[in-house]
């Protein structure tokens, strides 16, 4: 995993709602933490693009219902800025369901919608299924 050129804000928070952009068979997820968060005692934990978050899957398919699965998140409304200056946000919080966490690698097989440059920069297993990247 490398690092990001970006200063990425941190826009997601435990408790809030990302749409699944992918075909693994989930379409909600709510984060329930955040993987290689460093943070004060009783603050929130924080996530942006590139990071990888845990959620439980709320709507979706039967069997992929309930289940608590790692996510990477792709798109996120709160704006970021990039190494040349620009700010850059997306309509709707996205995120994809992992497979492999260590290795980036995603469940689904085609991601529906854009994805952050900075995303490819650190996954390129995201980037050969990605339709769009700005």
């Amino acid at each position: 995993m490398m690092g990001v050129e970006a200063r990425v804000t941190k826009g997601i928070q435990i408790g809030t709602v990302l749409k699944i952009a992918d075909n693994s068979g989930a379409s909600l997820l709510q984060v329930i933490g955040v993987k290689k968060y460093r943070g004060v005692k009783r603050r929130y934990s924080r996530a942006g693009i590139g990071d990888i978050v845990i959620g439980a899957v709320k709507q979706g398919k039967p069997e992929m219902k309930h289940k608590v699965v790692p996510a990477l998140i792709i798109r996120q409304r709160k704006s970021f800025r990039r190494a040349e200056g620009v700010r850059f946000c997306f309509e709707d919080n996205a995120a994809i369901i992992l497979k492999d966490v260590k290795e980036g690698e995603p469940k689904g097989t085609t991601i529906k919608g854009p994805v952050a440059k900075e995303v490819v920069q650190r996954f390129k297993k995201v980037g050969k299924i990605a339709r769009m990247i700005l």
